[in-house]
Order: C-alpha cells, then sequence, then structure tokens
C-alpha cells in the first residue's frame, strides 16, 4: 500500500536513520522530511539518499500551523512521525520557554494539521508520537519503567515532552484520532549532535580536552543504539495498536562513569594509545540540577506483542560508534587543512604576483 508518511525531524540524529530506513525499505512509499535545520538538524546527514524518487525534503517550522497545514495539503499525508523536539536538558534549564514552544506547541500545531486534514476519514491514517522515558521521572536502585508507570517529569525538558504526549493522547480521546507514543532510553550512534554525552567524550578525547563528570558519575542511563530504535519505530508503525504506548530500551543500563571509562579505553585503544590514558581528562563538575538518579526501561511488551528486540550488544554498538566518529573527525582536520593549505598558496601566489 502506497504511503505519504511526513517525518518531522528527519535531518536530526534519530530522525535521520529512521528517513534513512523508511526510503530505503519501502520504495512505493514518499518520505517528507520536515525539519527546520536549527543547531541539531543536518542534510548531510542524508546525503546518500537526497536523490531518491520517494524522498522530499521541505524545510518548516512545526510551530507554524498555516505552513505545516500546506504541506499535509500538498504532500496528501496520510502518517505522521513526529520526532521534531528541542531535547537537551542543560538547555532546557537555561531556556524552559523554547522547549515549551516547540515541544508542546509545535505538537499541537501538527496535530491540529491533521486533524484538520483528514476530517474524521482515520482509515488508515496514523500520528505516531516519538517521546522519551524521562517523562517517567527517576527510578531508585531497582525497578523498571513499564508502559503503566505516572509520569513525573523533573526538568523543563522532560515536562515538556511529557505535555506533548498528554496532547496526543488528547486528540486521541476527544476526536478519535488515530495514535500511537513511544518512549525510548538513551539513544547512541552515527550523526548525533556534538553537544551529547558520548560524541562530547569522544571528540574531547581526540583532541586531549577535559571529560566534564555530573557529580560522581553515579547516575544510570539505559543505552539503546540508534539503528535499533529506527528498527523499533518502523516495527510500531507497522504493527502497534491504536492507542497504545510501547517503551524501547536496549537492555543495557550503565553509570555515567563506567560508561564513560568504557569509551576512554576504546577510544584510546583505537587511537594507538595506551588504554585508559585518557582517563586522567577526567573533570568531576558540579550536578545537574534536578538530575534524575536512575532511568530503566522495561521494553518486554514491544518484544512480547510485535517481536522486536535490540541488534546489538553495548560493547559492540559503542565500538562501532566510536569508529566512526573518530574517522569523520580525522575526515573534517584533513579538510581543514586542505582548505588552510590552499589559502596558503594563494596567497603566496598572490603576493608574488604584487
Amino acid at each position: 500500500m502506497k504511503k505519504n508518511i511526513l517525518v518531522t525531524g528527519g535531518a536530526g540524529f534519530i530522525g535521520s536513520h529512521l528517513v534513512r530506513l523508511l526510503v530505503n525499505t519501502y520504495p512505493e512509499y514518499s518520505i517528507i522530511n520536515m525539519d527546520l535545520l536549527t543547531y541539531a538538524g543536518n542534510l548531510e546527514n542524508l546525503k546518500d539518499i537526497e536523490d531518491r524518487e520517494n524522498y522530499t525534503f521541505v524545510k518548516c517550522n512545526i510551530c507554524n500551523l498555516k505552513k505545516v497545514s500546506q504541506v499535509f495539503e500538498e504532500y496528501q499525508i496520510d502518517s505522521v512521525i513526529h520526532l521534531a523536539a528541542e531535547s537537551h536538558v542543560d538547555r532546557s534549564i537555561e531556556d524552559p520557554f523554547s522547549f515549551a514552544q516547540t515541544n508542546v506547541m509545535g505538537t499541537l500545531s501538527l496535530l491540529q494539521a491533521a486533524k484538520d486534514y483528514w476530517k474524521g476519514n482515520f482509515e488508515n491514517k496514523l500520528f505516531y508520537h516519538v517521546s522519551t522515558d524521562e517523562v517517567y521521572g527517576s527510578l531508585g536502585e531497582k525497578g523498571f519503567f513499564t508502559e503503566e508507570t505516572k509520569y513525573d517529569p523533573h526538568s523543563p525538558y522532560s515536562a515538556s515532552k511529557a505535555s506533548s504526549d498528554h496532547f496526543v493522547r488528547a486528540f486521541s480521546d476527544t476526536y478519535g484520532l488515530p495514535v500511537v507514543i513511544s518512549n525510548c532510553s538513551n539513544n547512541y550512534g552515527s550523526y548525533q549532535f556534538p553537544e551529547k554525552l558520548i560524541p562530547l567524550f569522544i571528540n574531547n578525547i581526540l583532541h586531549n580536552k577535559p571529560l566534564p563528570v555530573y557529580g560522581k558519575g553515579e547516575n544510570v542511563r539505559d543505552w539503546l543504539f540508534v539503528e535499533d530504535h529506527a528498527k523499533a519505530i518502523d516495527v510500531i508503525f507497522h504493527k502497534g495498536k491504536l492507542g497504545e504506548t510501547y517503551n524501547i530500551g536496549g537492555f543495557n543500563e550503565w553509570k555515567n562513569i563506567d560508561l564513560i571509562k568504557t569509551i576512554i579505553k576504546t577510544t584510546d585503544r583505537l587511537l594507538g594509545r595506551e588504554e585508559g590514558v585518557s582517563e586522567k581528562l577526567i573533570v568531576y563538575v558540579t550536578d545537574r540540577a534536578g538530575h534524575d538518579l536512575r532511568y530503566a526501561v522495561d521494553a518486554t511488551k514491544l518484544k512480547k506483542e510485535l517481536g522486536w528486540e535490540p541488534s546489538l550488544q553495548f560493547e559492540e554498538g559503542i565500538k562501532k560508534t566510536i569508529a566512526w566518529y573518530l574517522e569523520n573527525s580525522i575526515k573534517i582536520i584533513i579538510k581543514k587543512c586542505i582548505i588552510s593549505n590552499i589559502i596558503l598558496i594563494k596567497n603566496t601566489i598572490l603576493e608574488k604576483s604584487i
């Protein structure tokens, strides 16, 4: 069956992996990638598929209801996979209004546009909202987040995502909009914006810069390989039950300090250094305000009902990720050197001609 799928935030980290998967797997689908290309969105992430016949990019602010509605009309959108969001907790603490605007009002604009365009004809339609496990709050040393866990957000970011989740469910309950929601754990992999922990630390190790660790590094997170997340979204989109929520986790819990030491050892080894030598770069800094102690996602429902499970163990996935970042960082360094040399040669020629 042909589908016209609007993917919001498709030039971002998770979004670009999902867009690539959909474009390559479903040539009969039209994939419309809507992204504003803010700091975390980059079309270079999708260079390998930009010329595909079933792929279209549209630059658009999801908060602009008029423009979003025009996109629905022009491309006859019958499905939405909504990933566009402000997602960095530290940024949300500094500027909560931007997070409320994008994550809450942006989601509301998309919901309204879908409702208005579909006009009550919801057959073969779907609004899929991709959310986070941070809406659940913080766990103690034991237990897991399930789909029945009550919301208890602690940061402006998680509060904005919780609010958007509630709006999605409200549109389902009030207007009958066909929806599904997934809440995922921390993602890692290629194409992630460098302010995030893993790419930041890889880059800092490469350049012998400090590695800032919040508090004592005892906060625990569950880590999910981004390509596995994209596959989970694909499965939920095609097989998920309307109105349901699905947790997506990697079954990989790590204390931050243990994760960081693993990144250090692997990066040192790949750089030809003595393993662990970069631990001297660790600097403990004041803990983040409202820093949740532990996240742990129970993805049993997704595994049992829809048959999804992660394909990579963390050790394998992190090695693959670090190798990708090092390769691309070195390419950037070489490119900068080439550009600098070209400029130097041009200046030298210019000086001689004068």
